[in-house]
């Protein structure tokens, strides 16, 4: 364990809170079973605290477990406390910031414990689509909570405390602890199960207030609006050397540089974050090639998609569509990981993916930066399903297949006659280009990389007035 201080529950709230805007809610709320000798033990709270307040002046209410309290475990009354705070958040449309701390299910309660869990993840169901949520955990989140918790649209978790597992280390098959510590932060954001892994429980809690303050509040609300004094014009010159590390790039053409990445970790291969134009909060969704340190490439990637990577953007094109967030893509995909993993993931993957985009009414963008090659090109936000507007830059390639691959089909009965390959795959380069596919009307434009800012804040204007009814009539998709 490390020595490093933890905050209280109390503290958690009024460190994440503007200051004296916190309001308790429930505060005299406790356990009322017997069982155990239970009442003979004090539970302040029932080992929860709730209540609502601001972050910057935006409403948000909050509930954060006290393991000082029962080990911060989950009973009926404690329970009863969190579904009040949906039910409210739900009513007035404001989002849920679940600061976790828990020692799970207290057994005392039995059968009322179990049945208080389930409430709560039924809240949780019903405010899914309606109002953020946020799990920020601190110390322990096992079992069904992590379940609890992963309902939740952001997942943060503290790195020296913090905790997160279905089964602990040592109770997984052939695992223990000091093997591979399962429950850890680092390894929980490898695997994509969490958003956000902060050094201390203030970075974690700095990072809920950031994500807060581009949200916006509900369904039926816009993201706010953020003041800037950058030049809507501002030229990207630099964004054609990294388009490559979209984590750069993003953050070039963002107002005053900045970009909040989830699920950093994980699916390398797909950055998913936000970023903001012209003041306004934009999804972004981008295929990454390689991890840029300083300007110099520290890892490279194979320009594919893959199944982790369509998993995360999956989700994240769902949140975006939900809560009426502008969608950017970044793409940048020569086909499909050619592994046994990807063999067994990728079509059903894909297919979610290409599903999710279609089915989202949101304006989307596309921007080519690189390649588009094959069916990979046309699940990132194509046209063909559903962009309203695609830019490419000049020297992207677009096509079904890479040049000297088509060529050897294409020109086949021409190589057996003694032509070069390298030769007809050079003539079939001419149906890849940008060019080409604009003349078609595949891509609306082919732009340079220092316009890319103007060009994209000009669409997501245009489009700021769009209606989509063109999706059919029904209940939900079935992918």
């Amino acid at each position: 364990m490390s020595n490093q201080s933890k905050l209280s529950a109390r503290d958690r709230i009024n460190t994440l809170l503007d200051g004296n805007s916190f309001v308790e809610i429930g505060a005299l709320v406790t356990k009322r079973n017997t069982d155990f000798n239970l009442q003979t033990k004090e539970a302040p709270c029932d080992g929860v605290i709730t209540g609502y307040g601001t972050i910057d002046g935006n409403p948000v209410y909050v509930y954060s477990q006290d393991a000082a309290v029962l080990g911060g475990t989950i009973g009926e009354m404690h329970a009863k406390k969190i579904a009040g705070v949906y039910d409210l958040a739900i009513k007035c449309g404001a989002p849920v910031v679940g600061l976790i701390d828990c020692g799970g299910l207290r057994l005392e309660e039995a059968t009322d414990a179990l049945d208080a869990l389930g409430t709560v993840m039924y809240k949780q169901s019903l405010a899914s689509g309606v109002i953020p949520q946020i799990a920020a955990v601190f110390g322990s989140c096992g079992g069904g909570l992590s379940v609890s918790a992963s309902m939740n649209d952001f997942v943060f978790v503290e790195k020296t405390n913090g905790r997160f597992f279905v089964n602990t280390p040592d109770s997984v098959k052939d695992n223990n602890e000091g093997k591979c510590n399962t429950a850890s932060a680092d390894f929980k954001a490898e695997c994509g199960a969490i958003d956000y892994v902060g050094e201390t429980e203030e970075d974690v809690l700095n990072a809920v207030h950031d994500l807060i303050n581009i949200l916006p509040s509900c369904n039926d609300d816009s993201s706010p609006l953020t003041d800037s004094e950058d030049d809507l014009n501002r030229q990207t010159p630099e964004f054609a050397s990294t388009y490559c590390d979209p984590a750069v790039a993003l953050a070039d053409i963002s107002d005053d540089g900045f970009f909040f990445e989830v699920k950093k970790e994980s699916g390398k291969d797909m950055v998913c974050g936000f970023i903001k134009l012209n003041g306004a909060t934009i999804g972004c969704l981008a295929n990454r090639t390689a991890i840029l340190e300083e300007g110099k490439k520290k890892e490279n990637f194979d320009g594919v998609l893959t199944a982790p990577g369509v998993r995360k953007a999956i989700r994240f094109v769902n949140f975006c569509d939900a809560f009426d967030i502008d969608i950017l893509t970044l793409t940048n995909v020569g086909g499909f990981c050619n592994c046994m993993c990807g063999e067994k993931l990728l079509a059903l993957a894909s297919a979610k993916l290409t599903q999710s985009f279609a089915n989202a009414t949101v304006p989307k963008v596309n921007l080519i930066t690189g390649k588009a090659i094959g069916s990979a090109g046309i699940i990132m936000n194509s046209k063909a399903i559903g962009a309203d507007l695609c830019f490419a830059l000049e020297g992207a390639k677009i096509g079904p297949m890479e040049a000297d691959l088509a060529a050897q089909i294409v020109y086949a009965d021409d190589i057996k006659n003694g032509a070069k390959t390298a030769d007809k795959a050079a003539e079939y380069e001419k149906f890849l280009t940008a060019e080409s596919a604009a003349k078609r009307g595949y891509v609306d434009s082919v732009i340079d990389a220092a316009s890319v800012r103007q060009n994209i804040i000009y669409a997501f204007e245009m489009l700021s007035m769009k209606n989509d009814d063109s999706i059919p009539a029904k209940k939900h998709g079935t992918v």
